[in-house]
């Protein structure tokens, strides 16, 4: 029995597919980025970013940094924790940490900050989920609603206060 080199090429080539399509995952539903699982640094995203999911819902507590409640430096604080990376646990002294990185280039696990105004003080820090055309996805805790995802890149109300961001992962 003899296989064409047509056919050959055809079986090569959809092995190829199926293989390389194993090499990747989504990080969750709502996700537009795509990690490779063999890279150690993406997958620690991917970990926290899961972690920080499984937040939503919590409810709003002043200074809280824990699931019975949190503040939104409270969460960062508790999600990084919990993957061995040491945060101070308000959110001007966060934005001081890592390295700094272009609100627009933001990955999955940085940190963004809010200012009032350009001269005002960081009020506010929120966890990306996701950065694409769609635009930015955050897990972050308001006072009004607890702990939340969303696109702060569609907010009228927290789209013109992002003032910076972090990256504290590797």
């Amino acid at each position: 029995m003899s296989i064409k080199p047509s056919n050959l090429l055809f079986v090569l080539l959809y092995c190829f597919m199926i293989s390389s399509c194993t090499a990747f995952r989504t990080v969750s539903p709502s996700t537009s980025e795509v990690i490779a699982a063999t890279n150690p640094a993406d997958q620690l995203r991917a970990q926290v970013v899961s972690f920080a999911q499984k937040q939503v819902g919590a409810k709003y507590q002043y200074a809280g940094r824990s699931p019975r409640g949190f503040d939104c430096s409270g969460l960062t604080y508790y999600v990084m924790k919990n993957h061995d990376v040491q945060l101070p646990s308000n959110s001007g002294m966060q934005s001081k940490e890592g390295r700094p990185i272009d609100p627009r280039k933001v990955r999955a696990g940085d940190l963004v900050f809010f200012k009032r105004s350009k001269l005002g003080g960081v009020f506010h820090v929120a966890l990306v989920v996701s950065n694409g055309a769609e635009g930015i996805r955050v897990v972050h805790s308001t006072s009004s609603r607890g702990v939340i995802e969303e696109n702060i890149s569609q907010s009228t109300y927290w789209k013109p206060k992002i003032a910076s961001a972090r990256s504290v992962l590797p």
